[in-house]
C-alpha cells in the first residue's frame, strides 16, 4: 500500500524542496522502502521544452523522453532511481489533457470546472504508474499563496480526505530568516505561511525549517505552538556547504523517523551514511584542485546548467580533486578575452544550447582547445560546434556550419529529414518547436581501438539525448582523413554520436548529455576521464 508524501512550500521560493523531497526519498529507500517521486508544476507549459534557461533553470530529460523540471535531476542523483514521463506534469498538460477530453464529449455535455474536473485530473496524476511503491513524495512547486497553485493544492487536500489521513502526510518548508541588525531569528514569515495553507484546508504535519543559522530551542516551540504541530515534527535545515551534506543533515535531524511515526511504520535496516561523508569530506578537504571553463550563454544563471555541474564534481569526487567552475560567457567572448581567460585553465567545456547567438566565442574556444591540446569535452551543440570549427579551421570549408544557424551555410550539421544520400537538402520547416527533437534515451555503438571505448570500456551504451539537428554521417570519410574520428554512431550507422580528435590528449564531442546520468556515488564515466585528463594537464 502507497502512502503519500506532499511537500509544500511557503514565505520564498527556491528555499530547496527538490532537495528536501529528494534527501527524504534517499533516507527511506536506504531503510529497504520502494520510493517514487513526481513534481507538480503550476505554469501553463505544457512543459518546459521550450522556456528560457534564464526562466526556468535547466530542462531535465528522462530516459522515456519527458523534458521535466530540474528537480528530477536532483531526485535521480540522491535515489538513483531513474524518472518516467508520469513523475512530472504541469498545469499546461492538465488543463490541455481536459480540454481534449472535453472536445472528444467526454464529459457528456456537463460544464468543465476547475472543481472537480481540474482537481480530479491532478489526482489521477498523483495515482498514475503507482505499483509496489511504499512510498509517493509529490513536490508542489510555487509558493502558497500562489494563485497558480491553487488547484493543486485543492487537489491534494481532497487526496487526503478521500484516501485517508493516515495515508498521506503534508510537509511545508518555510524560511525563518534571521536579522542582522537585531541579532534575532523571525517565526512570523511561517507562522504566516501556514496560516494561509490552513485557510485552505491543509494541516502541515511536518514542518521544514531553512535558516542560515540554528534554530534557537525557543523558536522551533513558538512555530511548534502557533502551527498547531509536534514540537518533534518541527524540523531545521541549515544552509550546508555542499548539497550532499542534506542527507545527513536531515537524518540528524530525524526527518525520516517522524515520518515513519507518523505512518506507523518501522524501518526494514539502517541508513548507511558513511558513502555521503565520505564524498562531502572529498568535495570539502580535496587539496587537489583542477579549473574548469564552462563557456555558454546561460552561465549567469546558475540553474541554467545544473546537471553538468554536478556532474562535473562527481568527476571530482572519482578523481579526489575539488573541481573550480570558471563561467563565461560566450557571447562576450573575442579573441583577446579568450586568451586572458582560458590559458589558466586545466580542461574546456562547451554544453548544449539552442540558437545562433554566442556561437562564434564557442567556436573560437574550441578551437584554443583544439591547437594548445587543452582536455575538452562538447556536449550536444558542443559536439557540432566542435565538427564545424574544424570543418572550418582544418578542412578550410569557410561557408562550413549549420542549417539550424544559417540556410545559405554549407552545413555539416542539419535536420534528419534534410538529408539525402549525398549530403544535406536544406528545406524549410514548418514544425513546432515543442516536443520534436530526439528526445529520451537512444543506443550507440563505440569504436574499437577508440578513446570512447576505453572510457566506457563497453561496445554498446545508452545515453540521453535532447536535440533537433545533427552531424551528418555521410561525411565522415572527409574528417577522419584530417584526424577526426567518428567513435560512435547509431546502430544503423545513420547519425553521428561521438567525435574524437586522433591528435590530440583528450578531445571528445558527444551528441548525447552523459551529465543526466551522473550520480555522486555512481560518476559518469566520460565525467570521470574528462577530469583525470584535466588532472594531469595542470
Amino acid at each position: 500500500m502507497a502512502r503519500y508524501i506532499f511537500v509544500t512550500g511557503g514565505v520564498v521560493s527556491s528555499l530547496g524542496k527538490g532537495l528536501s523531497s529528494a534527501s527524504l526519498a534517499f533516507l527511506l529507500k536506504s531503510q529497504g522502502f520502494n520510493v517514487r517521486l513526481r513534481k507538480m508544476d503550476p505554469y501553463l507549459n505544457i512543459d518546459p521544452g521550450t522556456m528560457s534557461p534564464f526562466q526556468h533553470g535547466e530542462v531535465f530529460v528522462t530516459d522515456d523522453g519527458a523534458e521535466t523540471d530540474l528537480d528530477l535531476g536532483h531526485y535521480e542523483r540522491f535515489t538513483n532511481i531513474s524518472a518516467r514521463k508520469s513523475d512530472n506534469v504541469t498545469t499546461g498538460k492538465i488543463y490541455s489533457d481536459i480540454l481534449k477530453k472535453e472536445r472528444k464529449g467526454e464529459y457528456l455535455g456537463k460544464t468543465v470546472q476547475v472543481i472537480p474536473h481540474v482537481t480530479d485530473q491532478i489526482k489521477e496524476f498523483i495515482k498514475k504508474d503507482i505499483t509496489n511503491e511504499d512510498f509517493v513524495i509529490c513536490e508542489i512547486g510555487g509558493t502558497v499563496g500562489d494563485i497558480e497553485s491553487l488547484p493543486f493544492l485543492e487537489a491534494i487536500r481532497q487526496f487526503s480526505n478521500e484516501d485517508g489521513y493516515n495515508k498521506s502526510l503534508f510537509v511545508h518548508l518555510t524560511l525563518v530568516p534571521f536579522l542582522k541588525s537585531s541579532d534575532e531569528i523571525k517565526t512570523k514569515p511561517t507562522q504566516h505561511s501556514v496560516k494561509e495553507l490552513r485557510s485552505l484546508g491543509i494541516q502541515p504535519d511536518i514542518i521544514i525549517c531553512r535558516s542560515e543559522k540554528p534554530i534557537p530551542l525557543d523558536q522551533r516551540k513558538k512555530i511548534s505552538l502557533f502551527c498547531n504541530v509536534r514540537y518533534k515534527n518541527v524540523i531545521e535545515t541549515v544552509d550546508v556547504k555542499t548539497i550532499y551534506e542534506a542527507p545527513k543533515s536531515f537524518y540528524d535531524e530525524k526527518l525520516d523517523k517522524q515520518v515513519l511515526s507518523f505512518f506507523k511504520i518501522k524501518p526494514k535496516r539502517k541508513v548507511n551514511l558513511r558513502p555521503w561523508n565520505k564524498i562531502t569530506k572529498t568535495i570539502l578537504n580535496s587539496k587537489n584542485e583542477v579549473n574548469i571553463a564552462l563557456i555558454g550563454k546561460y552561465v549567469n544563471l546558475k540553474d541554467a546548467y545544473k546537471s553538468l555541474d554536478e556532474a562535473l564534481t562527481h568527476g571530482g569526487i572519482k578523481n579526489n580533486v575539488k573541481v573550480n567552475m570558471l563561467r563565461l560567457d560566450s557571447e562576450k567572448l573575442k579573441n583577446r578575452e579568450i586568451n586572458q581567460n582560458l590559458k589558466k585553465v586545466s580542461g574546456i567545456l562547451i554544453p548544449g544550447g539552442f540558437g545562433k547567438r554566442g556561437t562564434d566565442g564557442k567556436i573560437m574556444s574550441i578551437r584554443f582547445a583544439r591547437e594548445l591540446k587543452i582536455p575538452f569535452l562538447g556536449i550536444c551543440f558542443g559536439m557540432q560546434l566542435a565538427v564545424i570549427e574544424f570543418a572550418r579551421n582544418v578542412l578550410k570549408i569557410k561557408n562550413a556550419g549549420s542549417s539550424e544557424l544559417d540556410t545559405k551555410c554549407e552545413p555539416v550539421v542539419g535536420l534528419m529529414e534534410e538529408w539525402d544520400k549525398n549530403g544535406l537538402i536544406i528545406k524549410g520547416s514548418n514544425m513546432d518547436l515543442g516536443g520534436t527533437m530526439r528526445l529520451g534515451s537512444y543506443n550507440a555503438k563505440l569504436r574499437h581501438n577508440s578513446l570512447i571505448k576505453k572510457i566506457y570500456k563497453k561496445s554498446y551504451i545508452s545515453e540521453r539525448h535532447r536535440h533537433r539537428y545533427e552531424v551528418n554521417f555521410n561525411i565522415k570519410e572527409k574528417f577522419e582523413k584530417k584526424g577526426m574520428i567518428f567513435s560512435g554512431s547509431s546502430p544503423d550507422n545513420k547519425l553521428t554520436e561521438i567525435v574524437e580528435l586522433k591528435s590530440h590528449p583528450w578531445f571528445i564531442g558527444v551528441q548525447f548529455h552523459p551529465e543526466f546520468k551522473s550520480r555522486p556515488l555512481y560518476p559518469h564515466p566520460l565525467f570521470s576521464s574528462f577530469i583525470k585528463a584535466a588532472k594531469k594537464n595542470k
